[in-house]
């Protein structure tokens, strides 16, 4: 049974039964620069160094010490399926060091941004969660869209537990979201315009797709995925090949928003032209940096978004927006 009123645990020290650790070299992970730089907005930093949030409808409390990745969950028991869940969802056997490496030789630009910035990876997200967040992503900036997918699962996810009378909430399924009144309630929720994409998507899986469907396109060549996804209300490119990449296992996709366009730009010397981020641009960009970085050009990308947001101290995750009508 999951427990109700729960306290925070916030070091293996103080309770050492309770954790586990898997091993985890720094330059391997880094969770200070990955769980708040736009890929996932369900983690907080619940003390110094501590990072709490939900992942596969648990609520898990991270700690990096000494070359491991500590961990510990509430409402149920940490063992070998946990150690897997969390090897998942950072792609911890895919080696980082030696792609930062192969990617510095290649590209000197990259060498130059990425070496104040190691252990930066790309998470592999459950496909819905993903989707529905990014679909929130356009013309919206970090701490906004937290925000909002704190008052969706609220509203609409199974509650989880309190900790420190913080609750906590499993992110929603499909048929909560898809409801005659659900659109009704993310436009009271501040979603604005989004509501309707949210809702439509969660419906148009539900009448066709399906999950399985969903979670089937990780089997499927990048462009196939991308291409089923587009079809979805509020989804274009960008947040097409967000989901490619974060969930959906293409790692050479490469999301373009403003940070890439303005790093494409100013940095690679694209010529691009206009102001906007077109069709067109996007598909150039990726291919440029495909051609650049090889088949994980996606991981490269994060890196230097990564880079790019630290740089600036900007929260933005778009400013453009993607099939508002």
């Amino acid at each position: 049974m999951r427990g109700r009123g729960l306290k925070l645990r916030d070091t293996p020290s103080a309770s050492p039964a309770l954790w586990r650790a898997v091993p985890c070299p720094a330059a391997e992970l880094r969770l200070d620069l990955v769980l708040p730089s736009g890929q996932t907005f369900r983690w907080r930093e619940s003390s110094p160094g501590a990072w709490t949030g939900v992942l596969g409808g648990t609520v898990w409390t991270l700690r990096q010490e000494r070359d491991r990745l500590w961990y510990t969950v509430y409402g149920g028991e940490a063992g070998a399926d946990t150690d897997r869940l969390l090897r998942e969802f950072f792609q911890l056997d895919v080696g980082l060091r030696e792609l930062y490496r192969g990617w510095g030789a290649a590209d000197p630009l990259f060498r130059e941004a990425a070496k104040d910035f190691p252990g930066v990876r790309v998470l592999r997200q459950d496909p819905v969660e993903c989707l529905l967040s990014f679909i929130c992503t356009s013309n919206n900036h970090i701490s906004r869209i937290t925000a909002m997918i704190e008052r969706l699962c609220q509203a609409f996810g199974r509650h989880l537990c309190h900790l420190d009378a913080q609750p906590f909430h499993a992110f929603p399924s499909l048929t909560a979201l898809t409801g005659d009144d659900a659109e009704a309630r993310l436009r009271a929720l501040g979603f604005g315009y989004r509501a309707k994409f949210v809702s439509g998507t969660a419906r148009a899986i539900t009448e066709g797709l399906g999950v399985e469907g969903l979670h089937q396109l990780r089997t499927v060549p990048y462009a196939e995925a991308r291409k089923v996804l587009c079809t979805l209300p509020g989804v274009g490119t960008k947040v097409a090949d967000c989901v490619c990449l974060m969930a959906l296992d293409k790692a050479e996709a490469v999301p373009v928003d403003t940070h890439v366009w303005r790093i494409a730009r100013q940095r690679y010397g694209m010529e691009l032209g206009g102001r906007s981020i077109t069709p067109r641009a996007h598909q150039e960009i990726g291919d440029f940096f495909r051609g650049l970085w090889g088949p994980r050009a996606g991981w490269a990308q994060a890196v230097l978004f990564c880079a790019d947001l630290h740089k600036g101290r900007e929260p933005a995750v778009s400013q453009d927006r993607d099939k508002e009508s």
